[in-house]
């Protein structure tokens, strides 16, 4: 009985054994087959992932290249050009002279709609010695805009308008002093028994009146002055046209601005338009006058004296006369014309 159940207890302890060798093989062959199911899994996303990327590039290839012009202020976007619909890559004369076409549009405006440019509009000294703000000098700088759209074509994004405002060139503590002492002056006469032409002068002097001019600054007598119409309180008056003399609304601004051209024409100032009537003029020397039309010729002229100015208009009977003054401290400093 004892020899059996040693013999018993060995079988049992065999098979045991035998299971345990058994279950190694199984456990190695079970950690195989999910290694390669992991590798599997890994392969198939690997592949999911270059086919989306190859998905990608197709659309991009399949989308054109697009360049959107940005308002600085505002962030909108006023223009989405497609370089290759416009003849990039292909034509770039062609593409290069519409761009160059659109930016001189856009700076300058087009019949009713105004450009970006936009002439300083100066600032002026009020009644109580305080100043009366302008605006400033906007310019679009039309040649840069086209270079950076045609540098923007090849991978498209975004192009700001290359906007620059420039201040009038004087300090504000400086106002208060600029009519201290005077460095240019001209009087010009005419009849005051004449009401529409009178009125004319009077309201184109009083336009001009306490002007600060800084310096670089450029002053420009129409966009100062503004319209010379009925709206405005012009009367009819005779004024030069092609060569004779007829009734206008507005006669008689163009003595101011011709007073004005006298009185700055000491100093060294630089003349950026200028032109003269189709006639002679009796308030002044034959090629002294400085003709002005709103919408058309304009007097237009840059302080390069070195100091900012103050303008003086005074209107008295049958008399106009323009002062061109700046402070004490200054008028040493100026540079003057000879």
């Amino acid at each position: 009985m004892g020899r059996n159940l040693k013999v018993i207890l060995f079988l049992i302890f065999a098979a045991f054994i035998g299971l345990a060798g058994c279950s190694q093989p199984i456990a190695e062959k079970a950690g195989t087959e999910k290694k390669v199911i992991e590798q599997e899994d890994k392969a198939g996303s690997e592949n999911e992932e270059k086919e989306k990327e190859a998905a990608e590039k197709e659309e991009e290839k399949a989308q054109p290249i697009v360049v959107n012009v940005i308002e600085p202020t505002t962030q909108e976007v006023i223009r989405s050009i497609t370089p290759v619909e416009m003849g990039y890559g292909s034509d770039n004369e062609k593409f290069k002279a519409e761009l160059e076409q659109w930016a001189r549009e856009l700076a300058r405006g087009k019949e009713a709609t105004p450009g970006y440019d936009q002439r300083m509009i100066p600032d002026k000294l009020g009644p109580d010695g305080q100043v009366i703000k302008g605006s400033p000098l906007i310019i679009l700088e039309e040649a840069e805009l086209v270079e950076s759209i045609i540098q923007a074509s090849e991978k498209g994004g975004p192009v700001e308008l290359p906007l620059y405002v420039t201040a009038s060139g004087y300090e504000f503590n400086d106002a208060a002093q600029l009519g201290e002492v005077i460095v240019g002056k001209y009087t010009t006469y005419f009849n005051a028994g004449v009401a529409g032409r009178t009125k004319n002068i009077e309201l184109s002097a009083e336009a001009i009146n306490n002007v600060i001019l800084g310096v670089g600054d450029v002053f420009s007598f129409n966009t100062t002055v503004g319209p010379s119409d009925e709206a405005h309180g012009y009367q009819p008056a005779e004024e030069i046209v092609n060569k004779k003399l007829v009734m206008g609304i507005g006669g008689g601004i163009c003595q101011t601005s011709s007073t004005l051209y006298n009185a700055v024409d000491v100093l060294g100032v630089g003349y950026v338009e200028k032109h003269h009537h189709s006639l002679s003029v009796g308030y002044v020397p034959k090629g002294r006058d400085a003709t002005v039309s709103y919408g058309g010729k304009d007097f237009r002229f840059e302080n390069t004296t070195g100091v900012p100015l103050l303008l003086k208009a005074i209107v008295e009977k049958g008399s106009l006369t323009v002062e061109v003054r700046t402070s004490k401290e200054y008028e040493a400093q100026m540079k003057k014309g000879i």
